[in-house]
């Protein structure tokens, strides 16, 4: 317990951990990128400037050399400068890092100015006789791949969260599972010493009286408790399924139950004319009908009617369960396979879970409450794959 305890803790140190360095990733991305969008702005100032020079009139030899020198710099952010009317000026030196297919092509040349005119608006520049260009321009291409990183951090996050949830949930379900395991192989060894004891005062009894009907009947209790501690052993392995008579295993539960339960419950069953066949493990499948049935029997305290019945449905064997008991609220329902949960005062709450464990686990079936209202009682459902 104390190592699933640490384990678990170990788990949630790991998660915290990780989440600080995926969200450290996505905010240091978006901080990355805002800014190298604001030295590309700047970027774009100068080289504005330097058109500005440029055009002035008979430029001295070191500012053309220094303006030849920033244009030649920008290798990565896309400009194109037009005139007044907003018209390309397609000389060389007025546009720059925009590909020739492009600056040939009208069409697609307004397209991108106006993708250009969306992002950032137009520089407006003054040259001389009062006359006016616009500069246009746009991020870097390094930069414009930059600005989804932030999206597919996003997914990448979310994908990490779902994986979480997925793994510390298979994580908690194999803590439940070897604690579960473990509680009933404990069990077992438990029942198993004073069962040896109990046999061996039987044939004691036996050599006294070996016709006696109380010799008899604590002599099945006994087998019976051999049973349940092959039950409890069972749990945690994969148990092997060579039995195939499930009316036979179903018949046989019922005729040992119907002993055992109060003579003020209607006890039925309902088999069909035909053999039923299904590969399970005996005596695994006769807890669980055991514990369906205890179950039905605290609900109605002691008096009512249960009925238990099989049935081929949808090449599906079916096995349901019913009584006319207190029934369930919807919430208890819900919780009903949950391990360790009850609505009685006594019980550990693991009857219906482990039974769930052994139908779902153990013969790939399922089980469900089909129905249930309070006050008027429940039906419990198995189904199973016909094999027939």
């Amino acid at each position: 317990m104390r190592k699933s305890i640490l384990a678990r803790l170990n788990n949630w140190i790991i998660f915290t951990l990780m989440t600080i360095v995926v969200l450290t990733i996505v905010i240091a991305s978006t901080i990355l990128i805002n800014f190298l969008r604001k030295e590309e702005v700047k970027r774009v100032d100068i080289l504005v400037t330097a058109l500005k020079f440029q055009q002035e009139v008979n430029p001295s030899l070191d500012l053309q050399e220094l303006i030849l020198t920033i244009n030649a710099s920008n290798n990565t952010i896309p400009f194109i400068v037009t005139d007044k009317n907003k018209k390309p000026i397609l000389e060389l030196g007025f546009y720059r890092n925009i590909p020739e297919d492009i600056i040939k092509n009208p069409e697609k040349l307004r397209n991108l100015m106006g993708n250009m005119e969306k992002k950032y608006k137009p520089i407006e520049l003054k040259v001389a006789n009062g006359n006016k260009q616009f500069v246009y321009y746009d991020n870097s291409k390094v930069l414009n791949y930059l600005q989804y990183s932030p999206y597919l951090l996003g997914l990448f996050l979310l994908g990490y969260f779902l994986f979480s949830f997925w793994f510390f949930r298979i994580a908690k379900k194999t803590d439940e599972g070897y604690l579960w395991a473990g509680l009933a192989k404990e069990t077992a060894h438990q029942i198993g010493t004073p069962l040896s004891s109990m046999i061996g005062w039987m044939e004691i009894m036996k050599l006294d009286d070996p016709d006696s009907e109380g010799v008899h009947e604590i002599e099945k209790d006994i087998e019976r408790l051999r049973t349940i501690s092959e039950r409890f052993s069972k749990i945690g392995s994969v148990p092997e399924l060579n039995d195939t008579d499930f009316n036979a295993t179903i018949q046989e539960n019922y005729d040992y139950l119907k002993t055992r339960i109060s003579r003020k419950i209607n006890f039925g069953l309902h088999l069909p004319n035909y053999n039923i066949s299904v590969s399970h493990n005996k005596i695994l499948m006769s807890w669980v009908i055991e514990n369906l049935v205890k179950n039905a029997v605290d609900a109605m305290k002691g008096e009512g009617s249960i009925s238990m019945s099989v049935l081929e449905r949808n090449k599906n064997i079916v096995v349901e369960v019913q009584d006319n008991g207190s029934g369930m609220t919807k919430q208890q329902a819900r919780n009903a396979f949950k391990p360790g949960y009850s609505t009685k005062k006594r019980g550990w709450g693991l009857g219906l879970s482990l039974a769930k464990r052994v139908v779902q686990e153990y013969h790939k079936g399922d089980i469900k409450i089909a129905q249930t209202e309070v006050g008027k009682g429940t039906i419990f459902r198995i189904v199973f794959k016909s094999q027939i």
